[in-house]
């Protein structure tokens, strides 16, 4: 009886863990769809007017995009550290699931919120460059200024998943 309870709870230890990284996959996503959608909308009438700004539209749209990798890295950790990638899972408590599953939140929060400014950032910086294309510059440091969050967000939730 005993061992069956230590079991479960190491399975609900691992679960913790995995949900965590899910989450951060899931936060990042969503915020890097959106981020690009948004840009996406700005670049669309951008080229629409100067078809030749493609490729620094372009640019400006895939910035919010990482916000979904740095998401999927944590998961990928989550899965790594877990032993779920290489088939050998080992017994998980409960409060190792609990650190794992709050470690993921700051990377999944982050980049969810900077994935979304970040692609407003990113409309803007096209109007920028719709108005002259040698903004380009400033328009990419303005949105990569969002970024740095999603990274700090990204270290301390790796730091942490690989702490425990």
């Amino acid at each position: 009886m005993e061992n069956e309870i230590v079991q479960s709870v190491s399975q609900w230890g691992l679960a913790l863990a995995v949900m965590g990284g899910a989450i951060a996959v899931f936060l990042g996503g969503i915020g890097s769809s959106i981020g690009v959608g948004l840009a996406g909308q700005a670049g669309a009438g951008v080229t629409a007017e100067k078809p030749e700004l493609f490729g620094k539209v372009l640019v400006l749209e895939a910035l919010p995009a990482t916000q979904g990798i740095y998401g999927f890295l944590v998961g990928f950790l989550v899965l790594m550290n877990t032993g779920i990638l290489s088939g050998s899972i080992e017994p998980m408590s409960l409060s190792e699931g609990f650190k794992i599953f709050f470690g993921c939140l700051p990377a999944g929060i982050s980049c969810l919120f900077s994935g979304m400014h970040q692609g407003k950032v990113s409309a803007a910086g096209m109007g920028m460059i719709a108005k002259d294309g040698s903004t380009m510059g400033k328009a990419m440091v303005l949105a990569a200024m969002v970024e740095t969050y999603a990274v700090l967000g990204f270290l301390i939730s790796a730091l942490i998943v690989f702490s425990i």
